[in-house]
């Protein structure tokens, strides 16, 4: 359950708002009096999954209104419970899904380029470059679940989702510089430190195939649903499967060692692994129906969406066949390390 709570300064639109939030069916809702700074203050209760036709209501009917603010607070409990089922039928259609202003604020976090980003992904670099080169797969999946790379991804695709190309800028200057730093570090690691390239950890980081990008594709399709729904939390597991940083570490170190070959094979991965995420996610928030609140954004949302997943589209294809083309059984050979 959901509490909207409403506040607008008293007038003649008070009424028009009332009649059209009642007409969305809220379980509950009521209207204050007008208190001595001349506000009302009107409390709506709606079920999870429902909702936003109310909030598009109200943000359309205020639009150029000004004095006015709606907060939506989760219910984690409501007395006496609910008896009343909805139809059979109803309820089929019912989709459980996030309000589009909350799986935009939740995700819109993710594209902040603050040092707190700048500091997270430095240190999830360090970690997983030392724990590439030691073989230690604790290590490598404790970096994959602080590294902040998984947010500004799915940021981009919310925004070709809603045509916000704003968030799109923001979330793409954000990836690229987490991306680049976390390359940066590991090729100074890798020039510095005499790196284990024989490590599992490490080469496994080089064999690509269909399967690579089977793995990317459900893992983002995962993380958009589970943001979707409201379940954020899920995404820890979502951070592992897909993990970004292992890739891009493993390319900085390869290269910085002068394994070229062995750097291009790894940083192939990782562009699968993010063309993968961003059209797996894009499809999600489409077919869940996360689109903009009026009809031209809707319009100009629609055309992004087209445009964005044919590009994607089109990259998964030609990485995937790349991959497939080098794909070759066993570990790959490493100088100096005996295949095994």
């Amino acid at each position: 359950m959901r509490l909207f709570e409403l506040s607008m300064d008293d007038g003649d639109r008070v009424g028009p708002v009332h009649q059209a939030v009642l007409a969305t069916n809220p379980l509950d809702c009521s209207l204050t009096d007008v208190d001595s700074g001349g506000r009302r203050l009107m409390r709506m209760v709606f079920n999870e999954g429902d909702g936003q036709k109310a909030l598009d209501t109200i943000s359309t009917m205020l639009e150029h209104q000004e004095g006015w603010r709606l907060v939506v607070l989760p219910v984690e409990a409501s007395l006496p419970k609910l008896e009343a089922e909805p139809d059979p039928e109803v309820k089929k259609k019912i989709r459980t899904v996030a309000l589009r202003e909350e799986i935009y604020q939740d995700i819109q976090a993710g594209t902040k380029l603050d040092r707190d980003f700048l500091i997270l992904t430095t240190l999830s670099t360090i970690v997983v470059v030392f724990g590439l080169a030691a073989d230690n797969v604790a290590a490598v999946i404790g970096a994959m679940v602080i590294a902040p790379l998984l947010g500004p991804i799915l940021a981009f695709a919310l925004g070709s989702a809603l045509g916000d190309f704003a968030l799109m800028t923001k979330a793409t200057r954000t990836a690229l510089s987490g991306l680049f730093l976390g390359m940066a570090i590991s090729v100074v690691i890798g020039l510095v430190f005499d790196v284990n390239l024989g490590s599992a950890e490490l080469t496994n980081r080089t064999i690509v195939g269909l399967d690579s990008t089977a793995l990317a594709l459900a893992s983002g399709a995962a993380a958009a649903l589970s943001i979707v729904a409201g379940l954020p939390s899920t995404l820890v597991g979502v951070m592992v499967a897909v993990a970004l940083l292992p890739p891009a570490a493993s390319t900085g170190l390869f290269a910085g060692s002068g394994e070229f070959s062995l750097a291009a094979r790894a940083g192939l991965l990782l562009m699968i692994n993010i063309v993968s995420v961003n059209l797996a996610a894009l499809l999600v928030f489409f077919f869940k129906g996360v689109r903009p609140r009026t009809w031209l954004e809707r319009r100009s949302a629609k055309r992004s969406v087209y445009i964005n997943a044919a590009v994607w589209a089109v990259l998964i294809v030609a990485l995937t066949a790349v991959a497939v083309y080098l794909t070759v059984p066993g570990v790959p050979e490493v100088p100096g390390v005996p295949r095994s």
